[in-house]
């Protein structure tokens, strides 16, 4: 039987949860032969890196997306500490996702599995206490729709912050430095282009 093939998976401008309701994705970090293995629902930080990841053939992935600042309003926890890695979402949100995880393991389609994943996010919502967008959220879905260089102080002007508060805060909320940020953030555009027009040498 054949090898499947090594998926590499270059840098998003993103924070995610993600669910793998059937084989088991594995994860490396760079060449090294150290995969580990995802449990069935991960929590995943700012990537800044290109990872290789290694699937079954009964793979599939339901992933959320998360907006700028969304993962820090919903779980409170500091970004930077996901930076480059995951958690096992049952660490955190314990019995609830258990639910959500053995739901989705029967369900036979991706439009099944919506609503489920979408009733754990109301869920969320309804308890979260951070829940409301500030101006710094703002700034970083900005940069995220136009990552063009920025200057610190327009950044933290905009976000009605001091340079030093701008830069704490959005470490903690988006796991990188803003210019950081924003260089992923043209990169992943640069690649999407580059999928979307692979003939283009522009």
């Amino acid at each position: 039987m054949p090898v499947l093939p090594v998926k590499s998976y270059w840098p998003r401008a993103e924070n995610s949860l993600a669910f793998y309701p059937k084989d088991p994705e594995k994860i490396a970090y760079g060449f090294d032969g150290n995969l580990l293995k995802k449990p069935c629902s991960t929590l995943n930080g700012q990537y800044s890196i290109v990872t290789n990841r290694h699937v079954g053939r009964d793979f599939m992935v339901f992933q959320v997306q998360f907006q700028p600042g969304a993962l820090f309003r919903l779980m409170g926890i500091p970004s930077h500490e996901l930076t480059n890695t995951f958690l096992d979402a049952e660490s955190v949100f314990s019995a609830e996702i258990r639910r959500v995880n053995e739901r989705l393991s029967y369900a036979k389609h991706y439009l099944e599995m919506i609503p489920i994943v979408e009733n754990f996010l109301f869920y969320l919502i309804s308890r979260s206490k951070n829940r409301y967008l500030r101006p710094i959220d703002k700034v970083s879905r900005f940069i995220l729709q136009n990552p063009m260089t920025v200057s610190l102080d327009w950044m933290a002007n905009q976000a009605c912050l001091s340079q030093r508060q701008f830069y704490r805060q959005f470490m903690e909320r988006e796991g990188v430095s803003p210019k950081l940020y924003a260089r992923i953030a043209r990169f992943e555009n640069a690649m999407k282009l580059k999928n979307s027009q692979p003939s283009s040498t522009g």
